[in-house]
């Protein structure tokens, strides 16, 4: 299973991504369309058209690692923005519910102390 931290970013992209693209196409969508550094420590998720299969691009140290899962039955849900956006930023516990396969609009998040900027 994939190991993150709760402070970890995560970055979804919202379009459709060829699963056929690896260390070097992924990373080259991070740099290009995101406009980040891999080498920050975030994760970066990709999605399929039919949503059955997400990749994970992250820097671990010393080099890339690229996570993969295939659904063998359903689709993944990917989480929605009211901006026309190409990245969207959620945080770790999202990202656990999404490969998880949790609804997300169902799941109820109970109200925590956050520190305002």
């Amino acid at each position: 299973m994939l190991q993150f931290s709760t402070t970890t970013r995560v970055f979804v992209h919202r379009f459709d991504t060829d699963m056929r693209k690896s260390f070097d196409g992924l990373h080259a969508i991070v740099k290009n369309t995101f406009g980040l550094n891999v080498l920050d420590g975030d994760l970066f998720v990709f999605f399929n058209r039919s949503g059955d299969r997400c990749k994970i691009l992250l820097w671990d140290r010393d080099g890339l690692v690229v996570w993969a899962k295939r659904l063998e039955r359903g689709s993944f849900q990917r989480p929605t923005s009211t901006q026309d956006e190409t990245v969207i930023e959620v945080d770790a516990t999202t990202l656990a519910l999404i490969l998880s396969g949790i609804e997300l609009q169902s799941a109820k998040r109970r109200k925590r102390f956050a520190v305002t900027a």
